[in-house]
């Protein structure tokens, strides 16, 4: 029998690490997914497990290379951003893959902007916010002035998604999506690397860049293969849309965090852009993508485990309850806000929550209501300027019919469409290296992708 031609992509989030194989329409035909432990870094704080990853990766990838029913013809990594790899001049690791959530020293920060800063206009010019660690150049400064032995080690800093490809190809290079996502290394206005990059020598630890379409052939266990340098997650997912959508539109990426991002305006952030929390990703071309952030995942998490203990219910019993439009008019009569966020500030959050409901149902729907509100601000933030006509939802919250229904019914004026929430990144990393041209019906067809109504006034008006 034939073996299928199939394209593999290896997704890399914080949670789970995922393979996927997809056929020339990229149809899924395969997946396999794991987690694994963290460990530590040398100061005890929580980090990715890099060796593991690679281990299992390339074991996946030898496993399915000898498969019997599958031809694999393109390899290709999206990974989640923030997170650098240094390597010494055999290839060899130096240090922990340092968590982006790692606090940054305080003294640090400071003499860096009292270098490069006002801190409003770095990150105006960069598309970054202060972010500490989240920032890559931020990391790498701090990486030089507080481990300047390690430091001098460095052949190469590889964001994960161009480590990996590494890892498989040997071949070093820095990519646009990686260094374009809020790392404070790029000068959008400029369309290289920002000043500071050169004075403090940084630039030095980057390999050359290339595109993101770019593809290696590589031959691997004496099988030629087709393999990419690797696309930062975000930029990816939004990839199959821009390449298949002629409307203009939103994506809002959901998981951890929420991601409104706006691939029609090619405008540079201004000041006020700033103020909202905006920051850019970057399409495989360079261009910028306003986006603006929400926490909404993580605050999420955190308010569903109280009220779990709160209402004595099993901690996946918020995942059973559907909108109910009765209970939602119930709650609006009188509006208030009740919870006192964790994750954020926001100006209309009381100093403490108040559940005073009797029912957990009661109490999940006033708290989606008010991150639907703080939702919907963010989508405003990044269309701004621009006459949105549809408005696409993937990752978690796609399948979340609170959610879906609150937010189809507060933007009624824009077509909301959902789509598959475990496919964007990696099928995105699969369409990039292939080049492929897509056509309208692509996300219908490969994204299991749903149209939402706003619901009926008529209950509320009775």
């Amino acid at each position: 029998m034939m073996k299928l031609k199939v394209n593999a992509v290896f997704d890399i989030g914080r949670t789970n690490k995922k393979f996927f194989l997809f056929d020339r329409d990229y149809q899924e035909v395969y997946r396999e997914y794991i987690s694994f432990q963290k460990i530590v870094d040398e100061d005890g704080y929580p980090t990715e497990d890099i060796e593991a990853i690679v281990n299992w990766s390339k074991e996946v990838f030898d496993r399915m290379l000898n498969s019997s029913d599958y031809n694999i013809q393109t390899l290709n990594f999206s990974c989640y951003g923030a997170s650098l790899v240094h390597i010494d001049e055999s290839g060899k690791i130096l240090t922990p893959m340092y968590n982006y959530m790692k606090p940054l020293p305080e003294e640090i920060s400071d003499s860096f902007y009292d270098k490069y800063g006002p801190e409003d206009e770095l990150s105006r010019v960069t598309g970054s916010l202060k972010l500490g660690m989240l920032n890559t150049g931020m990391h790498l400064y701090w990486l030089k002035h507080t481990r300047p032995e390690i430091f001098k080690k460095v052949k190469y800093s590889l964001h994960l998604p161009q480590y990996l490809s590494y890892v498989f190809t040997g071949v070093p290079v820095s990519e646009y999506s990686s260094i374009g996502c809020h790392t404070m290394l790029w000068d959008y206005g400029k369309k290289g690397y920002h000043a500071w990059v050169y004075k403090e020598k940084i630039d030095e630890k980057f390999p050359p860049i290339a595109a993101t379409n770019k593809a290696l052939k590589i031959t691997y266990k004496q099988k030629e293969i087709k393999m990419g340098i690797g696309i930062h997650d975000s930029s990816s997912a939004l990839l199959p849309y821009v390449r298949s959508i002629k409307e203009r539109f939103i994506l809002v990426s959901t998981g951890t965090w929420s991601i409104a991002m706006n691939p029609i305006s090619d405008q540079l952030l201004t000041e006020e852009d700033i103020q909202n929390d905006c920051l850019n990703y970057m399409r495989i071309n360079g261009k910028p993508v306003k986006s603006a952030r929400l926490f909404l995942g993580n605050e999420y998490s955190l308010q569903i485990t109280k009220l779990s203990k709160y209402f004595n219910v099993p901690e996946g019993y918020h995942k059973t309850v559907s909108f109910d439009q009765e209970t939602y008019f119930e709650l609006i009569k009188d509006f208030e806000y009740m919870y006192k966020w964790e994750s954020f500030a926001d100006k209309d959050m009381p100093q403490s929550t108040q559940v005073p409901f009797d029912k957990f149902e009661h109490a999940y729907h006033q708290l989606m209501i008010e991150l639907v509100l703080l939702q919907v601000k963010c989508i405003d933030i990044a269309a701004e300027g621009t006459a949105v006509e549809k408005l696409y939802v993937d990752g978690g919250f796609s399948d979340n019919d609170v959610y879906i229904q609150l937010l189809s019914h507060y933007q009624r004026n824009v077509q909301l469409m959902t789509t598959d929430s475990s496919l964007g990144s990696a099928l995105g990393a699969a369409i990039v290296i292939s080049d492929a041209k897509l056509n309208p019906k692509f996300l219908k067809k490969n994204y299991a992708l749903k149209s939402h109504s706003p619901f009926s006034w008529s209950i509320g008006l009775q």
